[in-house]
């Protein structure tokens, strides 16, 4: 993961340096707005940590433009203590907000759950971390296998897509497995026991595909022919 930190506070830089680079992240550093911009360009940034206010360039501009190109999360820095400029931030495209001055652990723990938001999918009342592999309904770690998870994150990155037997053996076992198809099938088994059955679909014959689930349909006004023989049934004494 690559992270921005923009300050013109050198101290402040070498502070969240540390912390980011402890948690083995990336780390590019600018003392001004316009350095930033020049880093975004030439790197992929997955988060931006830019101060508000910064010689050249503001933060803000810095933000406005990175939204406009990338797909970078940005959390803003500011010792601004008005809720006008949050609302700014946040309508710049800003996707949090944090108050000088601050813990270098606060603002850690909140570019983390940035990310982890990022990389997470959620569907069918589930949380799945694409990349750490893990399968979520709430806080509860389910704690899939990790040829389940595989089989399920194969299904989600064809979302709606019916994938065949031999499709899902290549991407989870690898070309050179020489077992038996019905693998897949004990694993899809093992992985709708975990998740519930409502999310993987059987094509017979075909393979199996994931579907988002529908919403629930509001219950429909009874019909008029329907209405009258039901009023019809209690005056002779019929129960259900």
């Amino acid at each position: 993961m690559n992270i921005l930190i923009a300050d013109d506070d050198p101290d402040m830089l070498r502070i969240l340096t540390l912390y980011f680079q402890k948690e083995g992240f990336t780390v590019y550093t600018a003392l001004d707005g316009e350095e930033a911009l020049n880093i975004c360009f030439a790197h992929k940034i997955d988060l931006a940590v830019l101060d508000w206010m910064m010689p050249r360039v503001s933060g803000i501009r810095v933000c406005g433009e990175i939204k406009k190109r990338h797909a970078a999360k940005v959390l803003m820095l500011t010792a601004k203590s008005g809720s006008e400029d949050e609302w700014n931030a946040l309508l710049t495209g800003a996707d949090d907000y944090v108050r000088k001055p601050f813990e270098p652990k606060i603002l850690l723990l909140r570019a983390k759950k940035l990310i982890r938001a990022e990389r997470d999918i959620y569907i069918g009342g589930l949380r799945v971390d694409m990349e750490g592999g893990k399968i979520f309904r709430g806080e509860t770690d389910l704690g899939a296998a990790n040829k389940e998870f595989l089989l399920l994150k194969c299904l989600l990155e064809h979302k709606g897509k019916i994938l065949s037997r031999e499709t899902l053996l290549d991407h989870v076992w690898g070309f050179d497995y020489d077992g038996e198809e019905r693998t897949v099938d004990t694993h899809i088994r093992r992985l709708r026991e975990r998740i519930g059955g409502g999310l993987i679909k059987t094509h017979r014959g075909m393979g199996y595909s994931l579907e988002e689930p529908r919403e629930p349909q509001e219950p429909q006004e009874p019909t008029r022919e329907l209405a009258g023989r039901k009023e019809q049934e209690k005056g002779h004494g019929v129960h259900e």
